[in-house]
């Protein structure tokens, strides 16, 4: 993956670490980035931690690692929605693959496919939702997605991966969030 070293996409590379990986401490953080060919000062990086909203929680062992909100993280952190919803030994109540599959059987009304692309709609406002769903459930199949109003461009990895893509979001659309809990 490439990534520009603009201020987003060092927010981006945070994100992704933080999501991967417990964090102890910004030093962790900084040397962690430096691996991904990100270099960057304390400073920097404490005012991105913020910026992004990074919290520090204790995981399940009894360590203090960074979090992100809403987002599940690593080694027992629920991340701050489920910490401030029930302690931060709480289970996760955002998993993101039964997210996905509660959003799309909530508003995905269609799906068509073309190459590697999937034309997804939804009810007016909802695309960006759906949209966030698919991209944090990480499906190996998913390269990204593009939210407007209505309408969601889902791309796929595969150069003929389209067709696959979509039929397996309308399956997850049809069934009960019970059972998304899958990768596709």
């Amino acid at each position: 993956m490439t990534s520009p070293l603009t201020k987003a996409a060092r927010h981006a590379q945070i994100a992704a670490i933080l999501a991967q990986q417990p964090v102890r401490s910004q030093e962790e953080l900084a040397e962690l980035l430096g691996q991904r060919g990100v270099r960057v000062t304390q400073a920097t990086l404490s005012r991105d931690l913020e910026e992004i909203g990074a919290v520090r929680l204790r995981s399940r062992d009894g360590v203090l690692v960074y979090a992100l909100p809403g987002q599940p993280g690593p080694g027992g952190v629920s991340g701050v929605a489920g910490a401030l919803a029930g302690g931060p030994f709480a289970p996760s109540a955002a998993d993101p693959a039964a997210r996905l599959g509660r959003l799309a059987a909530e508003l995905l009304v269609s799906a068509e496919a073309s190459a590697n692309l999937v034309v997804l709609r939804t009810p007016a406002g909802a695309a960006q939702l759906l949209a966030s769903a698919i991209d944090h459930a990480g499906w190996p199949s998913v390269l990204g997605t593009v939210g407007g109003d209505d309408t969601v461009l889902v791309i796929s990895r595969d150069p003929d991966g389209g067709a696959e893509l979509a039929a397996a979001l309308l399956r997850l659309a049809s069934r009960p969030a019970a059972q998304t809990s899958g990768r596709r």
